[in-house]
């Protein structure tokens, strides 16, 4: 995740992502190459990003082989500017075989606009792979997981709709703990 990202909200997408998949791990930084797990895992795992070029493995087309390695999956979440920032630095996902998947579905993070109609947020790119992976036998899933994968997403953009159309309603109050400093005479 760019720090960017992970600065501005606490109820982004790549979070709800992370704390919906209970073998992921979250790494916040700009540039992966020194770093010290993301290579592990590269090391140990058979290892893609997901990235969408022209030489991307399109999963909606095939499925990934079987390997005797463990698979994973880097996802870069951030906007397109600073995803392409992050892969531009880390080398070491540069490197890595990138995936893709081909879809009619468009994005229900309707408070932000998509740079282009195809793209999607980082958890609505998740379901759409994690649906390949269980359609392809790689991953074992419960369908009613995979359904409900999307539900603390939806209820963000619900919240969030409303505040923008209520905003009064739904403001966060607090009070402020501001000493009184008399002046100096």
């Amino acid at each position: 995740m760019h720090p960017k990202e992970f600065k501005k909200v606490k109820n982004n997408t790549g979070r709800f992502t992370h704390l919906s998949l209970a073998n992921s791990e979250l790494f916040i930084g700009i540039d992966f190459t020194s770093h010290k797990r993301v290579n592990e895992i590269i090391k140990t795992h058979k290892s893609y990003v997901l990235f969408p070029s022209d030489d991307a493995h399109d999963l909606s087309v095939s499925p990934l082989r079987k390997e005797e390695f463990p698979l994973a999956i880097f996802l870069i979440d951030s906007t397109w500017a600073c995803t392409k920032s992050i892969f531009r630095h880390s080398r070491n996902l540069q490197s890595l075989p990138h995936l893709s998947f081909s879809t009619q579905r468009t994005s229900k993070y309707e408070i932000k606009e998509q740079p282009h109609s195809h793209c999607l947020s980082t958890i609505e790119s998740t379901q759409i792979v994690l649906e390949l992976l269980v359609h392809y036998g790689l991953e074992r899933i419960e369908s009613e997981k995979i359904t409900k994968f999307l539900l603390p997403f939806e209820k963000m953009v619900k919240y969030q709709k409303a505040v923008i159309e209520n905003p009064r309603s739904h403001a966060v109050r607090f009070r402020q703990n501001v000493k009184e400093v008399s002046p100096k005479r």
